[in-house]
């Protein structure tokens, strides 16, 4: 007999000789010496690929007291063998059927925890395959627990998660085709694994109108409150073309009936409510806690306002002001981040409430609200720093959407606000741009006190400035510099110095100290500074009889990447363009002024 054989017959042999010392014995005479026996020579008979003998021997009825105690040592080289074995291996099918009849046999409360314990010790590509093989009996275990069942449930659905938010969630349409670690059907596994539980949490609650057993319902949100933030705030969740079923729209589908099945998904979306959060004694893990459970309520208004998932619940008695209002929270809560799938969800959520509103609808009240103030500004950093261009034209287009929203008074003030925070000339420049629109409106469509007048003449105090006087940096500033100028000569070109609607004659001389004469100061300053810059450029290069010299330049403060003279120089005359531009604008404004006062001057004469 080859010596190979002789050693598998033999651990075939050890086992049925321990079996047949257990089955005299009465159950609390088990040793822990005959559970160690038991663990080894099971474990060899897999190792050595008799399974089917092992199966054997787990279902003959008069080992059901050995297995029920014993079974559960088995879970760690049972899936061990389950992955070594390919698909089609008839050996892999008599482990997979061993697996299920320790699920049936063993002893609920130890099985549990050997199942926890293999999915805690699994990692990397094997976490989602463990999950999936492990899921069934752990379902059928726990369906059978009497005591801390609620407890037991919610570790159970936690363990699982926390494995799978090490994984990186597939992205792009080809990512999701591939699944290459197999997320996207694990995520599914996991919900289709939760539905028993959620089944008798909806039957409690419909025997009783007072359902006071909460542990289960609480251990459940929980799980939908993890799903949110993790796969589907990061989940790309449009419709993709060739995709019949996309695994994380059924998956957020799932959540969403979850959430209503028990009770949670309204309060949830209206009232804020966060389930009983832990009391943490340390206030890291207290402020964790709370960002955790504010990225998941933003990922649900998300879905529900923005991809309509669960929309058929919705109450539709919310007027679109106080919607926005209601999400202006979670829309901070995205715009903070910089991940493109999570950016992109926050503007998709403020485009979504802002397209429900009528232009000029949103009371000025509301910018009595903190988000209402924080939202723009948050707007603005994207338009200015974030470095995904979509998202940036994005941030443009949904700013000029939000201004187009207030009324008058709204407008006024948000206008304000932007400019004394933005803290960048371009959007300044964009903000003058708006405000020479809406008093254009006032003075030709619809007059209004907040365009015109004191009210005008105090935000103007705000525009028609330079920020440190002559000393401006004016090329970096041109933006700002250039709208500033457009709108001093629309308000002398369309308003008379007798009509006076804007007040711009009244504070003349205040325009021309705080404004003009810095300005002419300035330009003569910076072009000076250039000119000599480019004479000695150009001495540098006859010096250096090359042109292909590379050196450093500093403009406006930064410092550019390195670069031949040539190159310097032909930045060093865009600017001076630029300062000529600036002073063309600013000589045609003090013209017009002129020739305003002294047609005046000439009718009163």
């Amino acid at each position: 007999m080859p010596e190979e054989e002789s050693q598998t017959i033999m651990a075939v042999d050890e086992l049925q000789a321990i079996i047949q010392r257990c089955q005299i014995l009465e159950e609390a005479d088990f040793k822990g010496e005959d559970f160690n026996l038991f663990q080894v020579a099971g474990q060899k008979c897999l190792e050595d690929g008799y399974a089917a003998q092992l199966l054997e021997v787990i279902q003959n009825e008069k080992n059901k007291v050995i297995i029920k105690n014993m079974g559960w040592n088995l879970i760690s080289p049972l899936v061990r063998c389950i992955f070594m074995y390919k698909l089609e291996d008839e050996k892999r099918e008599h482990c997979l059927k061993i697996l299920d009849q320790l699920a049936q046999l063993c002893n609920p409360k130890e099985l549990f925890l050997g199942l926890l314990e293999q999915i805690e010790q699994t990692s990397g590509e094997q976490v989602c395959q463990t999950v999936m093989l492990l899921l069934q009996p752990l379902q059928t275990v726990l369906l059978k627990l009497q005591n801390k069942k609620a407890y037991s449930v919610g570790l159970s659905l936690a363990m699982i998660m926390n494995q799978l938010t090490a994984l990186p969630v597939p992205y792009t349409k080809q990512q999701i085709q591939e699944d290459k670690l197999g997320l996207c059907q694990c995520c599914n596994a996991v919900v289709d694994f939760a539905k028993p539980f959620v089944n008798e949490v909806v039957k409690n609650m419909e025997k009783s109108s007072e359902y006071n057993d909460m542990e289960l319902k609480e251990e459940l949100l929980k799980f939908c409150m993890k799903s949110l933030k993790y796969p589907l705030l990061t989940a790309q969740l449009e419709q993709l073309e060739g995709i019949e079923e996309h695994p994380f729209r059924r998956f957020a589908t799932e959540i969403i009936g979850i959430l209503w099945d028990i009770r949670e998904l309204i309060p949830l979306v209206f009232l804020h409510r966060k389930g009983k959060s832990p009391h943490w004694e340390n206030q890291e893990f207290a402020d964790v806690e709370q960002k955790n459970s504010a990225d998941s309520l933003a990922c649900l208004s998300y879905l529900m306002f923005v991809q309509h998932f669960g929309i058929d619940y919705f109450p539709v008695v919310f007027s679109p002001s106080y919607l926005l209002q209601c999400n202006m929270t979670h829309i901070e809560v995205l715009l903070k981040r910089t991940e493109e799938s999570m950016l992109s969800k926050g503007l998709d959520l403020f485009e979504s409430c802002l397209l429900r509103m009528e232009d000029n609808s949103l009371l000025h009240q509301y910018l009595e609200f903190r988000d209402f103030i924080d939202v723009p500004q948050d707007l603005v950093k994207v338009m200015t720093l974030c470095p995904i261009e979509h998202l940036r034209k994005k941030s443009l287009n949904i700013l000029q959407l939000f201004i187009g929203k207030f009324d008058a008074e709204g407008k006024y003030t948000l206008f304000r606000c932007l400019l004394k925070t933005s803290n960048h000339a371009g959007v300044e420049g964009y903000i003058i741009k708006n405000i020479k629109d809406q008093i254009h409106l006032s003075l030709t469509a619809c007059d209004n006190i907040w365009f015109t007048g004191h009210h005008l003449i105090s935000l103007l105090d705000l525009v028609l400035l330079l920020p440190e006087g002559a000393e401006t940096d004016l090329l970096q500033n041109s933006d700002r510099i250039m709208a500033s100028l457009n709108l001093l000569r629309y308000l002398v070109i369309k308003d008379c110095e007798s009509d006076n609607q804007t007040g711009v004659w009244t504070t003349l001389a205040k325009i021309e100290q705080n404004f003009l004469k810095p300005l002419h100061v300035g330009l003569n300053m910076s072009k000076a500074h250039y000119e000599a810059e480019i004479k000695n450029k150009k001495e540098n290069r006859r010096e250096a009889h090359s042109s292909n010299t590379v050196c450093s330049l500093t403009v406006s403060g930064e410092k550019m990447p390195a670069m031949t003279t040539d190159m310097q120089l032909q930045v060093l005359h865009s600017a001076l363009f630029t300062f000529d531009l600036i002073e063309s604008v600013l000589a045609r404004v003090e013209e017009l002024i002129e020739v305003k006062i002294k047609a005046v001057m000439d009718e009163n004469s």
